[in-house]
């Protein structure tokens, strides 16, 4: 399992504008797995991006809002 980065806007309607950009994180098999299980969110996906271990460990590090959600 790996952990995915998804970079939204809360509403498919939602033009994508990076500073209303926002992001959680997934853990699941692959990118193609993260994109179907929310194609029924309602969200307006802008990128999914698998984490390496060097970045995941910097996100721990310093986003205080960390948190990975499970699919």
């Amino acid at each position: 399992m790996a952990v995915f980065k998804v970079f939204y806007q809360e509403n498919l309607t939602d033009r994508i504008i990076r500073e209303d950009t926002h992001t959680k994180y997934f853990e699941a098999e692959s990118e193609t797995e993260v994109r179907r299980i929310l194609s029924d969110s309602g969200y307006n996906i802008e990128l999914v991006e698998e984490l390496s271990d060097a970045h995941l460990n910097y996100e721990k590090e310093n986003n205080s809002q960390f948190k990975v959600e499970n699919l």
